[in-house]
């Protein structure tokens, strides 16, 4: 098997969950199942991969379990931080283990491993100032009013739906870990890191590092970590075979291939990528692509191989 690069797949948190009928932890190891059998290709075909992750929903349930918890009996509540060292356990986890059989009954010997990630961040990011990302459940505004007074939560109102906790989305600095990772993707190991994001940190005046409640976008840190250990290619798995101009809409338009200064361009218009879903990937892509990346793919889970022979899927390059 020769080897041919160093690929790093990013995967969302949201692809573990296929519909509101399949939420449970089987459920979710199942569809990892069916992810891993596609990374299984690539690492057959002689790619030495990393994998990021997202971890939104499954954070959403330890919140929730969390505040449960609370009410009912009385036990303490899981600081963020915390949730997302959980979420990166367990959904490591369910993909380290069927990655791990499926690369067996193939008869690849390849080791695999997932680290826990910290990931950090600068406590002066703009995003701190000004927090917009929603966790966690919705609840009354007494109940909302009060988490903001004695545990300075930052609370808001959501369209009449109820009051819901926000915190801040900063850009990732630093993967704590990646002299780790890096040794174990020279030693061949196939490495599930910056999970979630990573758990974001931040560092103080002596040097220590402590977690802060944030949220990192996976995309963004998935990009990073293409980064800082040279990846050869920078693989988005999302919901769709293809990236699209104008969306969902009359003119809508897929791509075959794209240009950094094409996405820019299409990027800074605004109209074409949504900022919650596509954007992020883009911007992601063209962080990788300025700083030495050779080639970027945007594809779903089920064409992740094809994509890589050039068969479908968005090809982003130079």
């Amino acid at each position: 098997m020769a080897r041919k690069g160093v690929a790093v797949v990013a995967i969302g948190g949201n692809s573990l969950i296929k519909d509101k009928n399949h939420q449970s932890v089987e459920d979710q190891y199942l569809a990892a199942k069916e992810t891993t059998k596609h990374i299984a290709d690539m690492i057959e075909d002689g790619w030495d991969v990393a994998i990021g992750h997202g971890n939104g929903p499954q954070v959403g349930f330890i919140l929730r379990r969390s505040e449960i918890a609370a009410q009912v009996e009385g036990m303490h509540e899981v600081p963020l931080d915390v949730c997302g060292a959980d979420s990166q356990g367990a959904i490591g986890y369910a993909l380290q283990q069927n990655l791990q059989n499926e690369l067996r009954r193939r008869g690849v010997k390849k080791s695999v491993a997932t680290v826990v990630t910290q990931v950090l961040v600068d406590r002066n990011d703009n995003a701190f100032v000004n927090p917009t990302k929603p966790i966690g459940s919705f609840m009354e505004e007494p109940e909302a009013k009060r988490r903001e007074t004695e545990m300075g939560w930052n609370m808001v109102e959501d369209s009449g739906r109820g009051w819901r906790r926000v915190v801040a989305s900063p850009i990732p600095q630093e993967v704590v870990e990646i002299d780790a990772v890096r040794e174990l993707i020279e030693a061949g190991t196939i490495v599930i890191t910056v999970g979630g994001g990573g758990i974001p940190v931040v560092r103080e005046a002596n040097g220590d590092i402590i977690g802060t409640a944030a949220v990192i976008d996976k995309d963004y840190a998935s990009s990073l970590l293409a980064r800082l250990i040279n990846a050869d290619v920078f693989v988005i798995s999302t919901a769709v075979e293809k990236v699209a101009l104008n969306y969902g809409k009359p003119d809508q338009k897929w791509l075959d291939k794209l240009t950094v200064a094409e996405a820019k361009a299409y990027l800074a218009e605004g109209s074409h990528f949504a900022k919650g879903s596509m954007a992020p990937k883009i911007q992601a892509i063209i962080w990788f692509m300025e700083n030495g990346g050779k080639k970027a793919i945007i594809t779903n889970p089920e064409n992740i191989g094809r994509a890589m022979r050039g068969e479908t899927g968005t090809l982003i390059v130079p």
